[in-house]
């Protein structure tokens, strides 16, 4: 696995799926600020419909819908169409998850844990959702809010640096000291 992070902003997102999993994603999605998202439902739980909205479509995608998104996810329903949707998603090139089904996966979600622009993933290659979720709650309670303001501070900082001309081994130097002398790290 390659692991990358991708910008929903600019991707289109099929959602397949019909229950509270499908809605946790399609939340998941909105929280992160995702723009072209299209829920593909035959028989959405009423949560799902609401948060929806008229992103809803009241059928499985063909393979047009497939073709049109960058990347698809597939949850919640009945294996032999989720592989089906999958094989599609293969002959057009659109990337796909079908969650908890390692074999017809392009990729696999990892847990997070975010605090403004700060990410940290964890992944289990699709081997153990649940460990990577016991791993992010654990380092959750290390990962203080205040994370959020360190990496903003950083941020300013170096661009201070930058813009006095230092090179990208002194931005290195100067970073890794910035920290040390915070004691942000062990």
């Amino acid at each position: 696995m390659f692991p990358i992070n991708l910008d929903l902003t600019r991707l289109s997102v099929a959602l397949v799926g019909n229950g509270q999993a499908t809605l946790n994603r399609l939340r998941q999605f909105d929280g992160d600020g995702a723009k072209y998202v299209t829920v593909y439902s035959e028989d959405p739980i009423p949560e799902l419909v609401e948060q929806a909205g008229d992103r809803l479509q009241r059928y499985l995608p063909n393979s047009a819908d497939v073709n049109a998104a960058s990347i698809m996810f597939i949850i919640d329903i009945d294996l032999k169409k989720a592989a089906e949707l999958a094989s599609i998603a293969k002959a057009v090139g659109t990337i796909a998850n079908v969650e908890d089904v390692k074999q017809y996966c392009d990729f696999s979600s990892p847990a997070r844990i975010q605090r403004g622009d700060l990410m940290i993933t964890v992944s289990t290659n699709g081997h153990s959702p649940r460990l990577a979720g016991r791993i992010r709650r654990a380092l959750e309670k290390w990962l203080v809010p205040s994370w959020d303001k360190r990496l903003q501070e950083l941020s300013k900082q170096r661009e201070k640096w930058k813009a006095d001309g230092a090179d990208m081994q002194t931005l290195l130097r100067k970073t890794d000291e910035y920290i040390d002398q915070r004691r942000w790290l062990p």
